[in-house]
């Protein structure tokens, strides 16, 4: 499976983003799909992820403000951003692992998208 994110860019405070993750093969095929994020100087740190079954979770600096959803039919992945914080700012990747037991952990990801930026300020 490839993955390419799409839709990072710079907001203001309080603005929306949404960004999309396409894969090349069915992302239906892996257990657990999310996203995570690292900003300068810190660890990669999962914030939301849906798994086969479409159950969703989501690291707390993020629920309530964050959605994840995943489109079968377009093998697209997607994170709906919305309240943006200066501290939302970081590289976002969308990532495949075979189980969401562990979903916040970056180690348990298989695939990995190249990234993209998303600037809040």
């Amino acid at each position: 499976v490839q993955l390419v994110e799409s839709g990072g860019g710079s907001v203001q405070p309080g603005g929306s983003l949404r960004l999309s993750c396409g894969a090349s093969g069915s992302i239906y095929g892996d257990a657990c799909v999310g996203w995570l994020r690292q900003a300068p100087g810190k660890e990669r740190e999962g914030i939301a992820a849906i798994d086969r079954d479409g159950i969703t979770t989501y690291a707390d600096s993020v629920k309530g403000r964050f959605s994840i959803s995943r489109d079968g039919a377009k093998n697209t992945l997607y994170l709906q951003m919305n309240s943006l914080i200066p501290e939302d700012t970081a590289m976002y990747y969308c990532a495949a692992a075979g189980s969401c037991s562990v979903w916040y952990r970056k180690d348990e990801y298989n695939y990995w998208g190249q990234g993209t930026q998303v600037t809040v300020s």
